[in-house]
């Protein structure tokens, strides 16, 4: 008797950040959920990963590298790409930048301290409907 195990996901995890305390913290919370992870740095690397329909985009509101809510604008008004969740972290006394994440189309938008504590339960979560 064989037992077939689930095959690895083809879905991963697209992380836009440059932070590295927050890319160790994406890549281990990735691996227990079972996703793959993606790290990048620019808004045509984010697009050209978008397009490989990821479980999920982690952004950092705060990444330098990019426009983060240009970027946000960019993937929902792409109807190929407009449906894949977005999940945005930004400093908690950053109240503008989150409502302005949320108004560019960012479906969940966390203070760092909880998207920490939730990122393993977060991924899970996308991990499961892929």
């Amino acid at each position: 008797m064989s037992i077939s195990k689930s095959a690895a996901p083809t879905r991963k995890v697209l992380a836009v950040l440059e932070d590295l305390f927050f890319t160790v913290k994406i890549n281990e919370a990735a691996k227990r959920a079972g996703l793959p992870v993606s790290f990048v740095k620019s808004e045509k690397d984010a697009l050209d990963g978008a397009a490989e329909q990821p479980a999920v985009i982690v952004i950092d509101l705060n990444c330098t590298c990019l426009d983060p809510l240009q970027l946000i604008r960019s993937l929902k008004a792409d109807p190929a790409l407009s449906k894949i969740g977005l999940v945005g972290y930004v400093s908690h006394v950053q109240g503008e930048l989150k409502q302005q994440a949320q108004e560019a189309g960012c479906n969940m938008v966390l203070a760092r301290s909880a998207f920490s504590q939730n990122l393993a339960r977060i991924l899970k979560r996308h991990a499961e409907t892929t």
